[in-house]
């Protein structure tokens, strides 16, 4: 599969998620191959990176069970989700409320598929910072953004999306990211997006599940990628400029790019940052 020349620019990512590269594309993209028979991305996230290449023939994962429910649900069923979208309220009342409806269990097993995806868009669209951000038992905790015209009932990339997704060979899986990988071969590319390795104590996060992300991960993570470098997978990846990353993947090929930081609460420390992109090939 040689990558897409002209790609529909109204299939582009449906929320903000933490860490997205919707930012970086013109950085990532002189570093995707130029043939790719199967595309993976085991840390979906928003997916920028999936909607920019648009492949014919992907593997996507996310062990966010909530974002997964989303692109399922914008692939099978995207009518029902417009529809139960333009429901909601852009008011602090109607937020918490909707918000709150995971503190219960029984109450949030009821909701449909459906509603729980409208759920998801509905509190990124109108969240602080759009930020997805969950507490140890998992439940949503970011407080209302206070948005004058949020952008809830976006038709336009729904369908859009929904298209690309069941008419290509897509699929959607919710599993261990190692696991997601197995059937990688040669000739195939991964894109790896994971949570990074935090450049101090206090800008660890990993709030987007409640399980986080730690040392033992990048070093597991790290292993994975030595695993696919020898069935001559090719892999990207991308992570924090730190000591601990460039020490552990010292054996492979190096370039820094600067990010903008976007989810401190303070607006002066969102500036630009290092990241590092290491790949197995030219």
């Amino acid at each position: 599969m040689v990558k897409e020349k002209s790609p529909n620019k109204s299939i582009a990512p449906f929320v903000k998620w933490v860490g997205g590269k919707r930012q970086l594309i013109k950085d990532l993209e002189i570093h995707f191959p130029s043939e790719i028979s199967t595309y993976y991305e085991p840390f979906v996230g928003g997916g920028a990176v999936l909607f920019h290449l648009q492949p014919k023939k992907a593997v996507i994962n996310d062990t966010n069970k909530e974002l997964i429910n989303l692109y399922k649900t914008i692939k099978n069923n995207p009518d029902k989700l417009i529809k139960d979208l333009k429901k909601h309220e852009n008011t602090p009342e109607y937020f918490y409320k909707i918000r709150s409806l995971d503190r219960d269990k029984n109450i949030y097993s009821k909701l449909s598929k459906v509603e729980k995806a409208s759920r998801i868009v509905y509190l990124n669209k109108t969240c602080f910072n759009g930020l997805y951000r969950v507490n140890s038992s998992g439940e949503f905790n970011t407080p209302f953004g206070k948005y004058k015209n949020p952008n809830i009932v976006n038709e336009t990339t729904i369908k859009a999306v929904s298209n690309y997704l069941s008419t290509n060979l897509i699929e959607i899986l919710n599993i261990d990211f190692e696991k997601s990988l197995l059937e990688s071969k040669e000739g195939d590319f991964v894109y790896l997006d994971p949570p990074y390795d935090p450049v101090s104590n206090s800008a660890n996060f990993t709030g987007y599940t409640k399980s986080g992300f730690g040392k033992d991960e990048q070093l597991r993570l790290k292993n994975i990628c030595d695993n696919l470098n020898k069935k001559g997978v090719k892999f990207l990846l991308s992570n924090s400029f730190t000591n601990f990353i460039q020490d552990l993947y010292s054996d492979y090929k190096f370039s820094i790019i600067n990010a903008k930081r976007s989810i401190n609460s303070n607006a002066k420390k969102r500036g630009a940052i290092k990241e590092v992109l290491v790949k197995n090939y030219d």
